[in-house]
């Protein structure tokens, strides 16, 4: 618009001018036109993908969101996803900035309060990464469970259990039956690799504690119902395609009671952790209040 009216002011200035003189001041004005197209271009020396008022989402951007390698498909998926997302959050601020007062559209505290909080988190981080102790001893796993028993109630039944999927037919069916099931070092060497070519799935959770949840949801079924078709702690459930699924449980602790410590030390190494983690800010937020008070940094009116 600028230009437009420099231009027509310039042609009334020149009435009785020769026309030439005209032309030389249109190509001027043009020629201020397409450098500023070309300085635009500079700035957004892009595709536009879609736009929401005076905002636009470039093809860069958009790219930039689809990994390398996926299919077409796919890449026309995410497109699709990120660009109406993008679309709704431009329309809710247009929205926003229509409908707000001035002051609910003011949200320089807001950002001011982040910031601090984030610039906080960010050096806790580094204070914590470099000063943390991850080592935790067995004996101080020992100790806090001792100490902390009622922590480790179990809510549900775990199990160390032997779990086999075979089909009914396979020539192997007793044998792997008969050999999940015994305790003599004979019988089990080699069951892996015998359950590995003979059997649909194999999971030996003999020496480790599992939830009875994860092995129910092999059945297909709770660990209630599950349970009620023990017998001899051999589970067994015939399928419809011919396979038949069986645990045998070497090992049971019901609901309610306290677990095992060896079920819990990864839970308790976490919990040990944590707690060191929070003495190293509290500490840290003690040092920092006292040494503002020393060099007198921080006052109290």
């Amino acid at each position: 618009m600028i230009i437009f009216a420099v231009l027509c002011a310039c042609i009334c200035a020149c009435e009785r001018k020769m026309q030439t003189r005209i032309f030389a001041i249109l190509a001027l004005a043009m020629t201020l036109l397409c450098g500023c197209k070309v300085i635009d271009g500079l700035i957004h020396d892009d595709e536009a993908v879609a736009r929401v008022g005076s905002e636009k989402l470039y093809l860069s951007e958009l790219q930039s969101v689809i990994p390398d390698g996926v299919s077409p498909e796919d890449s026309i998926a995410i497109a699709e996803q990120y660009i109406n997302t993008w679309a709704k959050d431009m329309l809710f601020l247009a929205l926003a900035d229509e409908h707000l007062s001035k002051t609910e559209k003011d949200v320089t505290k807001e950002l001011d309060d982040y910031r601090k909080s984030l610039l906080k988190y960010r050096y806790e981080q580094r204070y914590i990464n470099e000063r943390l102790d991850t080592v935790v001893s067995q004996k101080t796993v020992e100790d806090y469970y001792e100490n902390h028993q009622e922590l480790f109630r179990l809510d549900v039944p775990i199990v160390k259990v032997r779990f086999l999927d075979i089909m009914a037919d396979s020539p192997n069916f007793e044998t792997l039956r008969k050999r999940i099931g015994s305790q003599k070092e004979a019988d089990l060497a080699g069951i892996d690799s015998l359950a590995f070519s003979s059997a649909l799935k194999y999971i030996d959770r003999s020496e480790n504690w599992i939830d009875a949840v994860s092995i129910a949801r092999e059945f297909g079924m709770d660990y209630a119902d599950m349970f009620s078709r023990m017998k001899n702690n051999y589970i067994e459930s015939v399928e419809d395609r011919g396979d038949v699924k069986i645990a045998y449980i070497c090992d049971l602790q019901r609901a309610g009671t306290i677990a095992p410590v060896e079920y819990c030390t990864e839970r308790i190494k976490d919990i040990i952790i944590g707690n060191r983690k929070r003495e190293l800010v509290n500490a840290l937020e003690q040092e920092l209040l006292e040494s503002g008070l020393a060099q007198q940094n921080f006052e109290i009116y």
